[in-house]
């Protein structure tokens, strides 16, 4: 078994120890940032004169010669390794000799696993946050397209005020933009290098972690080695950005699924990204949406599980840390899956505008209008909103629309209606001259902001 600590042991451990304790089988995934932070810090030992230059550029010949062959599938993982560290290290000694033995020379695995950690979340930061931008720009063009498709806005689920459907998908824009930033946010706090802090009091060894930090494009060496080896607040951050990304995604899918219901028919989805029934040949289902849904509790648990781990650990470093891998990975991937597929289905899905525009016209969404119509004429709001709402009773009764009455109906309920009611109240009125920052008569401004914000 490759281990790098059985001088103080008379005996291998246990099998099923070793396969309670192993990582490799999760945590070969770090081998391309392992081998690149190995890279670094033989550079460096090079560079200080702790192992000789021919020494260094023998290393770094040989780590170079382990990721090109486990790129090109020429070296398979050996299931004797501890861990992927454990696994590079032998498979370098085989290679070179006792030159090898000289890499971990001022490190621990503490501290290298905690510049894995931060080197492979960084990366997959920088992954996500390009894909919402992908899905932002999605967005954005389908809002382009739509800044005169009319539609009902809702509150609790029931219509509410007229806007258009550019309007609607702004909001959304306006998630996944919050997501970027918090993302870029987490970047810039966890890109400190961790390397050189040792198992947690640093060493005896005249490393240079600046230089390493440098090489490795962090913005400097962490002030504290304790905490070097011990903190996991930036994967718990990502996990909870992750975690607010498919809450977003989650919301956006639960309208696609009620708009994709025979009831509302706004949207229609492509076949590429829809499932049937296997007894009902009728169905089209809304799969992309419900799996988005569904995996968004996911995330979640991976955010608790970390949470929890950390809880109620003494510095520094302890073996309960390990626990942050399977997890974290999970997130990361449900993630990315979830928005790259999203952001597919939306390009091809289709709005029903003129479904759209006729659930607009129904379900008395100018109501406020009409009120607004009479406070516009002299009355206070208050009064104006009882008048209106006796007029929504007479309407359901008649079971037609405020547009439908006769202004003769109108003036029994208030004088102050007028003909020019009818233009006040219609559904273009209603929603262009929304005019505030942020409504929907501004769409096009907000949508040249979100441009410039999403580059």
């Amino acid at each position: 078994m490759a281990i790098l600590w059985g001088g103080r042991f008379t005996k291998d451990n246990d099998k099923e120890m070793f396969d309670f304790n192993e990582s490799l089988s999760f945590d070969k995934k770090l081998y391309k940032v392992d081998i690149t932070g190995s890279l670094a810090h033989a550079a460096m030992l090079g560079k200080q004169g702790i192992i000789s230059e021919e020494e260094a550029a023998d290393i770094t010949k040989g780590l170079k010669s382990i990721l090109d062959d486990i790129e090109a599938g020429a070296l398979t993982f050996d299931s004797e390794a501890e861990d992927i560290h454990s696994f590079v290290e032998a498979e370098l000694i085989k290679r070179i000799g006792d030159t090898g033995k000289k890499l971990h020379t001022g490190r621990s695995r503490n501290d290298q696993v905690a510049l894995d950690m931060k080197l492979y979340t960084r990366e997959r930061i920088d992954e996500i946050s390009a894909l919402l931008k992908d899905l932002t720009d999605v967005i954005i063009e389908k809002m382009e397209e739509n800044t005169e498709t009319y539609m009902p806005a809702f509150t609790h689920l029931q219509k509410a005020q007229p806007t258009n459907l550019a309007h609607y998908l702004g909001a959304y824009v306006e998630m996944f933009l919050r997501d970027k930033d918090r993302l870029k946010d987490i970047r810039k706090r966890l890109n400190l290098s961790p390397l050189g802090a040792g198992a947690l009091c640093g060493t005896t060894y005249d490393l240079d972690r600046d230089y390493v930090a440098e090489k490795l494009s962090f913005d400097t060496a962490t002030f504290n080695s304790m905490d070097s080896v011990s903190d996991r607040d930036y994967l718990i951050e990502t996990l909870s950005a992750i975690s607010i990304i498919m809450m977003h995604l989650s919301r956006f899918s639960e309208e696609i699924i009620i708009w994709n219901s025979n009831e509302y028919r706004f949207v229609e989805i492509d076949d590429a990204y829809s499932t049937g029934s296997s007894i009902m040949p009728q169905k089209k289902n809304p799969d992309v949406a419900e799996l988005v849904r569904g995996k968004t509790g996911r995330t979640y648990g991976a955010l608790i599980s970390l949470l929890t781990t950390m809880k109620g650990l003494p510095l520094a470093y302890n073996k309960d840390m390990q626990e942050d891998k399977e997890v974290a990975f999970d997130a990361m991937d449900t993630v990315t899956k979830c928005i790259s597929i999203f952001t597919k289905m939306l390009y091809t899905l289709k709005f029903n505008n003129d479904v759209l525009e006729e659930s607009a016209m129904k379900g008395y969404t100018n109501a406020t209008d009409a009120a607004d119509y009479l406070v516009k004429k002299g009355m206070p709001f208050r009064d104006a909103h009882s008048v209106i709402g006796r007029l929504v009773l007479l309407c359901l009764d008649k079971k037609c629309a405020i547009e439908d009455l006769s202004i003769v109906e109108l003036k029994e309920l208030s004088e102050l209606f007028d003909e020019d009611v009818y233009d006040a109240i219609s559904l273009k009125t209603c929603v262009e001259r929304r005019m505030t920052k942020g409504a929907p008569g501004e769409i096009k401004k907000a949508i040249e902001h979100y441009k410039e914000l999403n580059k």
